[in-house]
């Protein structure tokens, strides 16, 4: 097959999404699969800032170098799910978020949990990519 891509799309006949995320996201087949481990709010020196979005910059910044590791790109972006221990501004993630994708979101699971892996962390993000 030619001009193979990864689709992302919202049906039509169910809801649209209540986020910045697509409902469905299609990986063409011989796609390569990337899957980070979860990026959290650490900054350059190892430490923990102490609020969620200080550490939601911090977190979008090391998705973002973790990213590059691999030459991937927004567009390769094909799940993202999002943990976090206190209620998130989305104001503030969705200015983050919008520095990543432009309108073509991936999908996307956010669950709000009572602890992540240290007691200093506040959010923790998964990205799973697919590359032609």
């Amino acid at each position: 097959m030619t001009n193979e891509k990864i689709m992302r799309k919202n049906p039509t006949n169910m809801p649209s999404p209540v986020g910045n995320y697509t409902h469905i996201t299609k990986i063409p087949r011989n796609a390569e699969l990337f899957v980070t481990s979860g990026q959290v709010g650490v900054d350059v020196n190892g430490q923990f800032p102490n609020t969620l979005n200080e550490q939601v910059t911090n977190t979008f910044h090391n998705i973002k170098i973790v990213m590059q590791s691999e030459d991937l790109h927004a567009e390769h972006i094909i799940k993202v799910n999002v943990w976090a221990t206190e209620k998130i501004d989305w104001d503030y993630l969705y200015s983050e978020w919008e520095q990543l994708f432009d309108h073509d979101y991936p999908a996307m699971t956010i669950g709000y949990i009572t602890e992540l892996g240290l007691p200093e962390i506040k959010i923790e993000i998964e990205i799973w990519a697919a590359k032609l």
